[in-house]
């Protein structure tokens, strides 16, 4: 059994120069805080938030098409076990990626909620 999960963990190194192009985006580096922010530091931070989401998509789709890319290359030499372990790894990646996503997503509406509390007591 160790030596099925040792051969498909050095399948997967092998193949891992695939997945070299893919490249994991940033997230942005400052979410403002709503309760001070400018409206001109909000619409920053919305482009920010969409641009990393429009980066994390490459990502997640670039890391699954290397990964197929991976197992047709060398899936005469792959067991469907190590493809399973292939592809297991590679919907990890993906999870932790929207997660991370999600996060970022869910402190910027966070922000937004507070900012626009705010702004709209100061309009009555």
């Amino acid at each position: 059994m160790k030596l099925l999960f040792t051969a498909a963990g050095l399948a997967a190194l092998a193949l891992s120069p695939a997945y070299a192009n893919c490249t994991y985006p940033h997230a942005p580096s400052h979410i403002p805080d709503g309760n001070v922010a400018t409206m001109a530091q909000m619409l920053s931070a919305q482009k920010a938030v969409r641009a990393y989401n429009d980066h994390m998509m490459t990502y997640l789709h670039c890391i699954k098409h290397q990964q197929d890319q991976a197992i047709i290359k060398a899936s005469t030499k792959l067991t469907k076990k190590q493809v399973a372990e292939m592809e297991k790894i590679e919907v990890q990646k993906n999870n932790a990626a929207v997660d991370q996503l999600h996060t970022v997503a869910d402190q910027f509406n966070a922000q937004v909620k507070i900012y626009m509390a705010k702004h709209s007591k100061k309009s009555n």
